[in-house]
C-alpha cells in the first residue's frame, strides 16, 4: 500500500476531498517524522510504537573483496507493533 492508496481509501471511507484528505496525511507524516528526529517515541494506541535506537560503530567485511571495513554508529528506527495489531495478524 502506498500513500496515495491510504489517500484514496481515506478518502472514499470519509467524504473530504482528496486535497484535504492528502494534507492530513502529509500532516501526520510530518508530524511522525520531527518527533523522532528529535528522538522521542512515538506511540500509536493499538499500532506500536517508533522509537530510535542508538547502534555503536562496528567492524564489518566486504563481502566482494573480503576486506575488513569500519561500520559507523548511527541510529535506526525501530517499530514494534502492539498486542492489539498482532492479535489481528494472527488471528
Amino acid at each position: 500500500m502506498t500513500k496515495a492508496d491510504i489517500i484514496e481509501n481515506i478518502y472514499e471511507k470519509v467524504g473530504i476531498s482528496k486535497k484535504e484528505t492528502a494534507l492530513a496525511i502529509e500532516t501526520i507524516f510530518d508530524t511522525i517524522k520531527t518527533t523522532l528526529e528529535s528522538e522521542e517515541n512515538v506511540k500509536i494506541s493499538g499500532f506500536g510504537n517508533f522509537t530510535i535506537r542508538r547502534k555503536k560503530a562496528r567492524r564489518g567485511r566486504n563481502p566482494q573483496t573480503g576486506d575488513e571495513i569500519e561500520i559507523s554508529a548511527r541510529k535506526v528506527i525501530t517499530f514494534k507493533p502492539s498486542n492489539v495489531l498482532k492479535d489481528l495478524i494472527n488471528s
